[in-house]
């Protein structure tokens, strides 16, 4: 049975984390099939917030660091879905 994992982090202050984000997400890379980012719909083209998706592939292990070590940033909310198919 093959398992399609999906993450979704809500970040609350871009301005702040997107640096640590950013690390964490390029030191996985190879774990990312698909990044899609959308910003908060506000008057301020700057917003602090934001939603990131993930798809996800390989090691589940790998994944499962790739979750916490998002997990381990302050401020930032992080969901799993994982569809067996």
């Amino acid at each position: 049975m093959k398992e399609l994992r999906v993450l979704g982090i809500l970040v609350s202050h871009r301005n702040k984390d997107a640096v640590q984000i950013q690390e964490v997400l390029t030191k996985y890379g190879c774990n990312i099939k698909t990044r899609l980012g959308l910003h908060d719909v506000t008057d301020n083209p700057c917003s602090p917030h934001g939603l990131i998706l993930l798809e996800l592939m390989g090691d589940v292990e790998e994944c499962n660091r790739l979750e916490n070590e998002l997990l381990a940033i302050n401020d930032l909310q992080v969901k799993k879905m994982v569809f067996e198919h």
